[in-house]
């Protein structure tokens, strides 16, 4: 028996969780385990088992949520092993680098993969046309190209947008999307269009670091995150504001900062280009 897998790609904050929370609440019986490096906002507050390459948590509808502890291929035939699952769906980082997800999942035995699903950002594509690296081969290697915040762009603006995938993508299925509003259906198509090759783009120099938050309120949070240098394109963290716990979101200029009911490490991450040369700045700012 072969499992069907959908490899789930977008950028940093395009919106692929969003999808993944509306594909599973609609999913009509269908037993899907989903593959993320680690828990994200579809886990939710259940008993986490831990196997020897995963963990495990069930979610609604006999789905679950299994977190890479080992090795990408031992993790996949884990999952087959004990759940025997309808579907598998592996959600990547933000900067993953699809085409060689693709060459991970052509040599694990017992899967097949049907479709390599890109979510772009439309807002990141109007105020950042000049694309990176990593989400240009994110586009270039998608059956399905997923257009999502599409109502916070202008008709204009979405026909711009779907001129510039075209350019690096002719063949892949065009979906549109309002908060990750797509049937399970669209993102299998019918024949794959996905030809492998790579593109001699220059990687753009992406690099990440943490910052711990020991004291915060509300609104110097805010303040923080409307201050911010141009080159800090994306923030998420888990972070104690007083005696309630918040999930923060930073996306290229937006943020929201929202009640949660997860607990761990206070501390946001922080992701750009060259980013790391702000760090000792952006401590600073939060020692308040």
């Amino acid at each position: 028996m072969v499992t069907p897998l959908i490899l789930l790609t977008g950028y940093l904050g395009s919106g692929k969780t969003t999808l993944l929370q509306h594909v599973l609440r609609n999913n009509h019986g269908r037993r899907i385990a989903v593959l993320m490096n680690e828990f994200g906002e579809v886990g939710i507050d259940t008993k986490t088992i831990r196997k020897e390459t995963i963990a495990i948590k069930e979610l609604l509808e006999g789905c679950v949520c299994c977190s890479l502890l080992g090795e990408f291929k031992a993790g996949i035939q884990e999952i087959i092993r004990l759940y025997k699952p309808d579907l598998i769906i592996v959600e990547t980082t933000g900067i993953a680098e699809a085409d060689n997800l693709v060459l991970d999942v052509s040599k694990i035995s017992g899967v097949k993969l049907v479709s390599v699903v890109t979510v772009v950002d439309c807002t990141l594509v109007v105020r950042f046309p000049s694309l990176g690296h990593n989400i240009t081969v994110q586009i270039a290697a998608a059956d399905v190209l997923v257009l999502g915040k599409v109502d916070l762009v202008s008709r204009q603006e979405l026909t711009e947008v779907e001129k510039k995938v075209r350019e690096i993508n002719s063949t892949a299925t065009l979906v549109t999307a309002v908060r990750g509003k797509v049937d399970l259906s669209q993102l299998i198509p019918s024949k794959r269009a996905f030809k492998f090759f790579i593109q001699s783009i220059p990687d753009h120099g992406m690099e990440s670091f943490s910052v711990p938050i020991k004291s915060i309120n509300r609104a110097q949070l805010a303040a923080f995150l409307e201050q911010l240098p141009a080159i800090i394109y994306r923030i998420k963290g888990y972070v104690l504001v007083g005696k309630s716990w918040y999930l923060v979101n930073y996306v290229g200029g937006r943020y929201t900062i929202e009640r949660s009911g997860k607990q761990g490490e206070s501390k946001l991450v922080f992701i750009g280009k060259d980013v790391k040369k702000v760090k000792e700045k952006v401590e600073k700012k939060l020692k308040l």
